[in-house]
């Protein structure tokens, strides 16, 4: 049963340390679940899971359904007996710091080909190749796995092209074409779907650590997917598109405080009136999906369900477009309706409007405030003492730079209302917005491990609108148990942790 009042720790898996270019599903999660469970927390917040596509973004995947394979850990492979001898001896250098993703996306999946190769010549592995060649047929995996390997595969035929530039009858899936390949690409099909069984064997172990140790995990859900996707490729009746494929608008946010210009996604927008004539079944089964993986799950841009930003297609900015309407609360009773409860966190950031705060009350979910927004008005909707209980508190998110970075760029007036708030010092000006978080009424308070870690510049995950250089920062080390004490502490004193008598 969830308690009324938690904690928990924001930080995607590539963020983890290890030695094989990026974070992964294998000891370090374990290890970092250990120090969620002495530091006190309840929740781990993560990023989408999916494989990401351009600028190595999460919140850009080219599947809204499957894992993303550079999460599956090299040493759970080793330890299954999935590799060859000495397979983990051949590979490049790789860095323990920054994620270098050209080069360790290009070794994972040599090193997962290895893998598919080394389990279909064992006949200690019959069962499992077996079980990876028929998975596109079980429920839960059936709605989606067969059009992503045939997606995974075709990209590889065509040289990695966007399904919008291949031959026309693979474009728009024509007749018996997609039957065909099919059957010429049976092994490299086989070969995704063996990746995905092994991503969510991990993933699934992982998430029984989680639970193991009281500690529940929170998912992201993208309101929008990339235009090279398998989902838009393989259902290009649900979005917007032209008679090529391509977007006749295309998704982003207007001139906000994160840039001038606003930010062009670049998504398709979807065609609601056709998914609602369906009750809305694609989103009930990503749903159901990402349910699969996660406890609770943030909907991210939830005031596009309300309206959202529509920047002209060829627009080389989002400081054009216009407002457009999206389903409102016809589809959260179609979700509720299909699945029962919604564990939904709403991300309501954002210009945000009272159509907005409707559809979120409507919907009954919880909403996101966050600390580093909370010090331009005494009247702030983020500030602690305005708060409701139904509330998840950030001191950041992926998209903020760091506390302590944050801090530093204030000017001195904002600075000095700062801590005239939350008390403390400059240098510690982390942990009083976290102690200010911790006290608050909100239901939940999560932290990205950057603020518990009081680091600074060089730590920060994304800055939005910049197009490349983001997703790549990772830990050194798992935070130490001084730390893990620390926050323990803090959580047990503001009610957020049950201490026994």
């Amino acid at each position: 049963m969830a308690r009324d009042r938690r904690s928990g720790i924001l930080l995607h898996p590539t963020s983890l340390p290890g030695e094989w270019g990026v974070g992964d599903l294998g000891p370090a999660a374990i290890a970092f679940l250990d120090w969620l469970g002495e530091a006190g927390q309840m929740i781990w917040q993560v990023l989408p899971l999916g494989p990401p596509g351009d600028g190595d973004s999460p919140y850009s995947a080219c599947s809204a359904f499957a894992g993303n394979p550079l999460l599956i850990s090299p040493d759970l492979l080793a330890e299954g007996d999935l590799l060859p001898s000495g397979a983990l001896d051949l590979r490049p250098e790789l860095e323990t710091g920054a994620v270098d993703y050209p080069t360790v996306t290009e070794w994972k999946e040599a090193l997962l080909r290895v893998a598919w190769q080394h389990v279909t010549r064992s006949e200690a592995h019959r069962e499992l190749v077996d079980e990876a060649r028929s998975l596109g047929e079980v429920p839960g995996f059936a709605e989606w796995l067969p059009d992503w390997a045939l997606y995974r595969a075709l990209k590889r035929r065509f040289d990695d092209l966007p399904w919008v530039s291949w031959p026309e009858t693979y474009r728009t899936r024509a007749g018996a074409t997609l039957q065909v390949a099919g059957r010429e690409l049976e092994e490299e099909i086989h070969f995704h779907q063996f990746c995905q069984l092994i991503w969510f064997r991990q993933w699934d172990a992982v998430r029984v650590a989680a639970h193991d140790r009281g500690v529940q995990i929170i998912g992201d859900l993208p309101i929008y997917v990339a235009l090279d996707s398998a989902d838009v490729w393989a259902h290009q009746e649900l979005f917007d598109l032209d008679e090529d494929g391509q977007p006749n608008g295309v998704a982003g946010v207007p001139p906000d405080a994160f840039s001038d210009s606003g930010q062009h996604w670049g998504h398709p927008l979807y065609d609601w009136p056709r998914l609602e004539a369906s009750g809305f079944a694609w989103w009930v089964d990503r749903l159901r999906a990402l349910l699969r993986v996660a406890d609770m799950v943030r909907v991210d841009h939830f005031r596009g369900f309300a309206a959202c930003w529509r920047i002209p297609s060829g627009a080389e900015d989002a400081s054009s477009g216009d407002w457009v309407p999206g389903p409102g609360i016809r589809l959260f009773a179609a979700l509720r309706s299909a699945l029962g409860g919604l564990p939904l966190i709403a991300e309501d950031l954002g210009e945000i409007t009272a159509d907005v705060h409707r559809l979120r009350q409507e919907a009954g979910l919880p909403c996101t405030r966050v600390l580093q927004f909370a010090f331009d008005s005494p009247t702030s909707e983020h500030l602690p003492h305005n708060l409701t209980s139904d509330t998840y508190l950030y001191t950041g998110t992926h998209d903020n730079p760091p506390t302590r970075e944050w801090f530093e760029s204030l000017d001195a007036a904002c600075r000095e209302r700062v801590l005239d708030y939350v008390g403390g010092g400059v240098d510690e000006i982390h942990w009083s917005l976290v102690r200010a978080a911790s006290t608050s009424v909100a239901c939940a308070t999560v932290f990205p491990v950057q603020d518990v870690l009081g680091l600074d510049t060089g730590a920060r995950m994304n800055v939005p609108a910049r197009p490349g250089g983001n997703w790549t920062w990772r830990l050194r080390a798992i935070p130490d148990s001084e730390t893990a004490t620390r926050l323990r502490r803090l959580t047990a004193a503001t009610g957020r942790l049950d201490v026994p008598a």
